[in-house]
C-alpha cells in the first residue's frame, strides 16, 4: 500500500507562493492518480486538483486553475503542488491522497475522492 507523507507548508504573505511536496512510499507512485485535498478552519475538506499516473492529466477545482498547479516526478516517487498569487482563503490543512475514482467522461479527466491519505501539511497565508 502506498503510504504519503506531505512537506512544504508554513506561512506566507498574501501575494506569495509555496510549493508543497508529497513522497511516496511502499509501492509504486506511477500506478497511482494523486489527488490533492485541503481543508480549512471550520469547513470541510475539499479537492484542489489531480494528476493522473503519469502526469500528462491534470485537473483543478475551478477558483484555483491558474494559480496552482499540479505536477509529479514518478523517478522521485513525489507528487508537487504549486501555489502562486496565495490568499487567505488558501489557509488550511493540505492533504495528498491516492484518488479514489477517476474518469476521462468525455475527453475530460476528473477524479474523486481519496483512498490512502497523508498526514496533512498546515499551509497559513496571512500578512
Amino acid at each position: 500500500q502506498l503510504h504519503l507523507v506531505e512537506s512544504g507548508g508554513g506561512s506566507a504573505q498574501p501575494g506569495g507562493s509555496l510549493r508543497l511536496s508529497c513522497a511516496a512510499s511502499g509501492a509504486t507512485l506511477g500506478s497511482y492518480a494523486i489527488s490533492w485535498f485541503r481543508q480549512a478552519p471550520g469547513r470541510e475538506r475539499e479537492a484542489v486538483a489531480c494528476v493522473d499516473e503519469s502526469g500528462g492529466l491534470t485537473s483543478y477545482a475551478g477558483s484555483l486553475k491558474g494559480r496552482f498547479t499540479i505536477s509529479r516526478d514518478n523517478a522521485k516517487s513525489t507528487v508537487f503542488l504549486q501555489m502562486n498569487s496565495l490568499k487567505p482563503e488558501d489557509t488550511g490543512i493540505y492533504y495528498c491522497a491516492t484518488a479514489a475514482h477517476i474518469s476521462y467522461l468525455g475527453g475530460v479527466f476528473s477524479c474523486r475522492g481519496g483512498d490512502s491519505w497523508g498526514q496533512g501539511t498546515q499551509v497559513t497565508v496571512s500578512s
